[in-house]
């Protein structure tokens, strides 16, 4: 009756799985997890801090006004493309002053001479807080929970230390369900499997151990709406066993460091599922590749093996979805798939350039959703059963 049921059903899942654990070992990475590799110790960031205090101090007993020096974490110049990595920081990036003497600048350098106060007392006592709790103890000096955020990853770049290992967190959206158990950092053990509406990341990722799974794929969805649909039509149960994922649109911090932990940790194939419109490719290359702004942290972020399932621009032809069904590019839409075009990765993902070129050339997108057109459960029954079955990833 189902597809599922076929034994040779993963056998194109399970030479993709091959191919990538080839060429893992072709390019002398190691299989165990890297990022045990590169933990930074508790001292490491109070030495970090206190070495930054102590330029502080040269600078005023030379009658000098202190200057906090931040790398410039938003520009396309400082971003290198590394296939195996993603969107890096070049070594010798630009850089902006921030300094104690300038009207301008003055109560931003405060902000992050506070920001190293509170990381510096957290590490001490060996305690974590969310960037939340930070910005309701003061809400007056911060002015916005974006102002801290900000200032949070300027003081991450400018130690060169993972935010994680600076024991403050971020409060989670994303959620994952399927065939995975893992325990966090306090000891609870979590079933994933066991939800009917999936299990929150965890806010400490970094904390999470003991994984374990059967899992055969990972399929990382845009929507909650879609992953909670498959949920509902019971995929994880008919599919074999995976693991589902969805950040709820652009993914926060937790979902792009769970997404590569389970990748450090089991080497499965992970593919996504995204709706076939501009957006929906930036949030996908966001995963597969990181974002300008958190550049200096991709090696923790990154996942770049990840493989584009659907929904592919040329779908929406080969299944004859109804004209109805499909939405007309905004003028935002054509700029931003115009910006996407112009991004390094692109031209190493010939297969991507092409459903790219053939959305920009229709001048139309659509929402998974859209598939609904064809059959109320097409997507869980007909579209990905087919797409893992015969490989139909790019």
């Amino acid at each position: 009756m189902e597809l599922f049921l076929s034994p040779d059903f993963f056998q194109c899942v399970d030479g993709h799985r091959a191919t990538l654990l080839h060429n893992l070992m072709k390019n002398g990475d190691q299989i165990p997890n890297k990022q045990e590799e590169d933990e930074i110790t508790s001292s490491q960031v109070i030495a970090a801090i206190e070495s930054k205090v102590q330029e502080i101090m040269e600078s005023l007993s030379k009658n000098q006004p202190p200057v906090f020096t931040l790398e410039n974490r938003s520009s396309w110049t400082n971003i290198e493309f590394n296939e195996s990595v993603g969107l890096q920081m070049v070594e010798n990036c630009t850089t902006r002053k921030v300094r104690s003497d300038n009207a301008k600048s003055a109560h931003r350098f405060g902000l992050i001479l506070k920001v190293l106060s509170v990381i510096y007392k957290l590490v001490q006592s060996d305690t974590y807080a969310t960037k939340r709790d930070i910005y309701y103890n003061d809400v007056q000096l911060y002015g916005s929970q974006t102002v801290l955020d900000n200032i949070i990853n300027d003081v991450s770049c400018m130690l060169k230390i993972p935010r994680r290992s600076l024991h403050v967190l971020s409060t989670s959206k994303g959620c994952v369900a399927g065939d995975l158990w893992f325990s966090e950092e306090d000891g609870t053990k979590v079933n994933c499997a066991g939800s009917s509406a999936g299990v929150l990341v965890p806010t400490n990722v970094e904390g999470i151990r003991n994984l374990s799974t059967n899992a055969k794929f990972i399929l990382i969805i845009e929507k909650d709406a879609t992953f909670q649909r498959l949920i509902d039509d019971n995929f994880c149960q008919r599919s074999g066993p995976c693991i589902l994922i969805t950040g709820k649109g652009v993914p926060d911090l937790n979902t792009r460091l769970f997404s590569r932990k389970l990748w450090d940790t089991f080497h499965i194939p992970i593919f996504t599922l995204v709706d076939a419109d501009p957006y929906g490719i930036e949030i996908m290359c966001i995963y597969k590749y990181g974002s300008v702004s958190m550049s200096y942290e991709a090696h923790h972020l990154t996942v770049p093996t990840i493989s584009w399932l659907g929904l592919l621009p040329s779908d929406l032809e080969r299944l004859f979805v109804p004209e109805e069904a499909l939405i007309p590019l905004t003028v935002s839409d054509q700029n931003k798939l115009c910006s996407i075009q112009k991004r390094p990765y692109i031209s190493s993902q010939p297969r991507w350039k092409k459903e790219i070129e053939i959305m920009a050339a229709r001048k139309m997108k659509a929402e998974i959703q859209a598939l609904t057109s064809l059959s109320s459960d097409y997507l869980s029954r007909v579209y990905l059963p087919n797409k893992l079955r015969y490989g139909g990833w790019i």
